[in-house]
């Protein structure tokens, strides 16, 4: 007899994991998420109960798989897609290269592997008219579907959907693209994903642009190509008329079946600050149960994201019903002490893959060496270090040990977004050659400084720092043996928010907000002498919230 689930806590992945899709293959669940600009690419988790999710890593390390250098802000990786035919993991997803101007550059790519833990194959070139594209396998044919991106003004940038055939055997796209026939009055679809039930061709997509009106929209029609009849009852998900709930944006949504026959969606939300306020977190993977009516459409009961969810009855699941193994910890807590040969999954680079000719942990033991990088505007051989903040109330510490010797040289704890968002508290040294502390802060472009204090001579080049965000709100800490005093003011964390990042200029776009907030290890050194940083442990903590005086 199976024991009785545990429950679904919603978001089942905490933090930046945009654009789920999942998949399972027999017994074991599999997700793949979004990961824009940071390495490895398509970060994926594992479950057997659909409850519990184990991180993975990254399935993409670097070149000939991914190459990010250059990639702007919330460029990289979009929307991967994840199945499995002939006894082979299929991955397919786009290394976007510009998106601003109306135009956007969105090359797919495929690779293959007999286990989620690869090999993975070389890519794949597909095509690059549009993005999100998914792979539909219908029996011995398979088919590739996608945005159709239309750059023309006045055109909307989508002139709908396309299905171009997928030949499996010889790898490579087939004839020429066919349009899909949507529902009429239908306007701008994202994440197209279509699955065959019986001689019918169900058709997801992610409607109502990304933010606040997010929705997935559930269609379905005799053939692949259309026309599309859309659900009478509504849209599958949504979060957009009730701004009360605390999960918004509920959108972007990817069907599977449990092996008892039940139907579950996986889809992206996010926890914003106060009423519909900004999203510091950025958007997360939720999990909801789908009914089927009498009619054959899919159902969300409600119709709206839900914090808590009945798990389905797994049989011999791993750690059902709180027997068996411990549940993952998604949020990654606890202190990386850096004994491993490589960097644990909850860890990413920014555009460039973690190579030991400027991250290792072998140069000395229990160390994480840092040789330092270009500049914070730089979109090539940056030297961040970071994971991604997975509730709005945690800390972050580090030991630095680093001995600058010019303004040029500063490394420590970042709070970050993108390369116009991000906050850092550092250690460097001044014009007269002293050893000092500081934060610097980058809002939209524009940096300040926030703070800098002068080091006592004998100080030594180890330094402790921290930062404790809260809500709203954010703060740097230092010990520099004395226990710990506060580095700089309170900052407003809301500007690592997506919607702070989002620009527009001259009522166009220029930068999205795509990828929620980071922290992490930072060393710069902007002379290029590659001067490092060692860093002797890292340690990421939940906090409950701060009193309004600051205490706890």
């Amino acid at each position: 007899m199976p024991s009785e689930p545990v429950p679904v806590l919603n978001p089942i992945l905490p933090g930046s994991h945009p654009d789920p899709c999942v998949l399972r293959v027999g017994g074991d669940f599999y997700l793949a998420t979004s990961t824009f600009e940071w390495y490895p690419g398509v970060r994926l988790h594992h479950s057997t109960d659909l409850a519990r999710w184990r991180p993975l890593g990254g399935a993409l390390p670097g070149p000939p798989w991914l190459d990010l250098a250059g990639r702007p802000d919330s460029g990289g990786v979009w929307a991967p897609d994840l199945s499995h035919a002939d006894g082979l993991f299929h991955l397919v997803y786009s290394n976007v290269t510009s998106y601003a101007g109306g135009f956007t550059d969105s090359p797919n790519l495929l690779v293959t592997a007999p286990t989620i833990h690869g090999p993975w194959s070389d890519p794949v070139p597909l095509h690059a008219r549009g993005f999100d594209a998914a792979l539909l396998h219908d029996g011995d044919e398979s088919w590739l579907v996608s945005l159709a991106h239309d750059w023309r003004p006045g055109h909307g940038g989508s002139s709908g959907l396309e299905a171009v055939r997928y030949d499996r055997r010889a790898r490579t796209l087939v004839g020429a693209p066919v349009r899909i026939s949507l529902p009429e009055g239908e306007g701008w679809v994202e994440g197209p994903r279509i699955r065959r039930i019986g001689s019918w061709y169900y058709l997801l997509t992610a409607d109502g642009g990304t933010g606040y009106e997010h929705r997935v929209t559930a269609a379905r029609s005799r053939n692949l190509s259309g026309p599309y009849e859309r659900d009478p009852g509504g849209p599958l998900i949504t979060s957009r008329d009730r701004p009360d709930l605390p999960l918004q944006k509920a959108g972007h949504g990817c069907l599977v079946d449990t092996p008892g026959g039940e139907t579950y969606l996986a889809y992206l939300v996010a926890r914003p600050l106060g009423r519909r306020g900004p999203c510091v977190l950025g958007r997360e993977t939720a999990l909801a149960p789908v009914t089927w009516t009498p009619q054959g459409w899919p159902r969300v009961p409600g119709g709206r994201p839900e914090p808590r969810i009945p798990a389905p009855v797994v049989p011999g699941a791993a750690g059902a019903g709180g027997g068996g193994d411990p549940a993952p910890d998604v949020h990654g807590e606890g202190t990386d002490h850096f004994d491993g040969a490589v960097l644990g999954p909850h860890w990413s680079t920014l555009r460039r893959p973690a190579t030991r000719d400027w991250v290792t942990t072998a140069a000395r033991r229990s160390h994480l060496r840092v040789r330092g990088g270009r500049s914070p505007q730089s979109l090539v051989d940056t030297s961040l270090v970071a994971r991604r903040v997975s509730s709005p109330h945690c800390s972050f510490e580090t030991t630095v040990e680093y001995r600058p010797s010019d303004t040029r040289h500063l490394a420590g704890l970042t709070a970050y977004y993108n390369t116009r968002n991000w906050f850092f508290a550092y250690r460097s040294t001044d014009d007269a050659g002293r050893q000092v502390l500081g934060v610097a802060a980058c809002d939209r472009g524009r940096v300040t400084l926030e703070g800098t204090e002068v080091l006592a001579p004998g100080t030594g080049g180890r330094t402790r720092l921290g930062v404790d965000v809260d809500g709203p709100r954010l703060r740097f800490r230092r010990d520099v043996g004395g226990g710990w005093d506060p580095l700089g003011p309170w900052l407003d964390a809301t500007v690592l928010s997506d919607e702070h990042a989002e620009e527009i200029e001259d009522g166009g776009l220029r930068t999205m907000g795509f990828t929620g907030a980071f922290v992490g290890l930072w060393v710069w050194d902007l002379g290029g002498q590659g001067l490092h940083a060692d860093f002797d442990e890292a340690t990421y903590r939940l906090r409950p919230p701060a009193r309004p005086d600051g205490g706890r």
